[in-house]
């Protein structure tokens, strides 16, 4: 059980390592605080990867006044090398007395044995405070981590009645142009942004930032039958080097030659019913250095991801119109009873221009 002076120095490490946002991945972010008689003398945040760990910048920044202190972080502290010797051992060396950890650490080279190994030398170790929240923070580390996986972001712009597209398959515009800036956006803090054949089809979109960002993420194209035309703007413009195009065994080997020329990058993979299996599809993307992946695929494509269980947050933005019978946003995916539903978690409601924007974990 935490006391309340434990949790508002976790806060303030939280807040460091905030800091870091977007840009310590694969990393996790992490913020650190020591302390000693109720006075901050060292602070540090993790802020690239690759970079000093949050615990040796804290503890560098008090020098000999660590000794006897209490060390604050958020995530446990690591016990193995990477790219930087293991924290354990700046914390050993440096005297701590105590340390106060926020979550025990889901990688499996850490998880428990940093903990371990101070309490072993003696060291006072708590943990779990403001676990919640410190979880919350690294939520697309703890996917990545735990599951192999990109953290899946699933963005949809539906009306009123729930719908992504006229029944004819007319989707523009749906949303305002604040909106629709918002989401480009979105897409320079992701790696990738994913589509399905469908939307490259009906819109031909350009899949990037549109200039409010010199970051433009991966495009991945699920085509499960190479159906994509050769004059896709992902396949024609000066960003056709970073689309990739996700198939199965099912695509026409001289149509794979000429499109593997003009964008560089044909992955193959198992099909499912089908289709591109998407399980081995988010294996081979994370292995591949995707961590955050925004998805804007149509109705069949989101289906098949919220029927897998695969999609980790939901963004919808609403607008104020009606269109009848039409596109929903998954497609197949239906369930027998609301009692089976999926609730969203964390929901955040807001008023954007002439939208609503819905955001939540699934």
């Amino acid at each position: 059980m935490s006391d309340k002076n434990s949790e508002k120095f976790m806060r303030l490490a939280l807040g460091l390592a905030k800091r870091a946002k977007n840009r310590t991945l694969p990393n996790p972010m992490v913020g650190a605080i020591v302390v000693k008689h109720d006075r901050i003398i060292g602070r540090g945040y993790h802020k690239e990867a690759g970079g000093p760990h949050a615990e040796v910048i804290a503890l560098g920044e008090a020098g000999e006044g660590a000794r006897n202190a209490t060390l604050y972080v958020n995530l446990e502290p690591c016990n193995h090398w990477g790219r930087t010797p293991p924290c354990t051992d700046a914390i050993l060396q440096s005297g701590i007395k105590r340390v106060v950890v926020g979550m025990i650490d889901p990688n499996q080279l850490v998880k428990g044995k940093g903990i371990s190994r101070l309490r072993k030398n003696a060291v006072e170790v708590e943990s779990g405070v403001l676990e919640d929240e410190c979880r919350k923070l690294n939520q697309v580390y703890i996917k990545n981590i735990t599951k192999k996986m990109p953290y899946v972001i699933f963005k949809s712009a539906v009306t009123l009645d729930g719908r992504t597209a006229t029944k004819t398959g007319d989707s523009k515009w749906i949303t305002s142009p604040d909106s629709r800036r918002l989401v480009h956006n979105l897409r320079a803090e992701v790696d990738a942004v994913m589509v399905g054949i469908g939307t490259v089809l009906k819109d031909d979109s350009s899949l990037t930032t549109h200039g409010v960002a010199s970051f433009n993420p991966l495009r991945i194209i699920v085509d499960s039958k190479l159906r994509i035309p050769l004059r896709a703007r992902v396949l024609t413009d000066t960003l056709r080097k970073r689309t990739v195009i996700a198939t199965t065994e099912r695509a026409s080997k001289r149509k794979a030659d000429i499109v593997t020329g003009l964008c560089g990058r044909l992955i193959f993979l198992p099909s499912n019913k089908g289709r591109v299996d998407l399980k081995a599809l988010l294996l081979k993307l994370y292995s591949e250095g995707i961590c955050r992946l925004l998805v804007e695929g149509g109705a069949t494509l989101g289906g098949s991801l919220f029927s897998g269980g695969f999609i980790d947050r939901m963004l919808l933005f609403i607008a104020p119109m009606l269109v009848g019978d039409g596109i929903g946003i998954f497609e197949g995916s239906g369930l027998s009873r609301i009692r089976y539903s999926k609730n969203l978690k964390d929901v955040k409601i807001k008023k954007y221009g002439k939208n609503i924007i819905v955001e939540g974990s699934l």
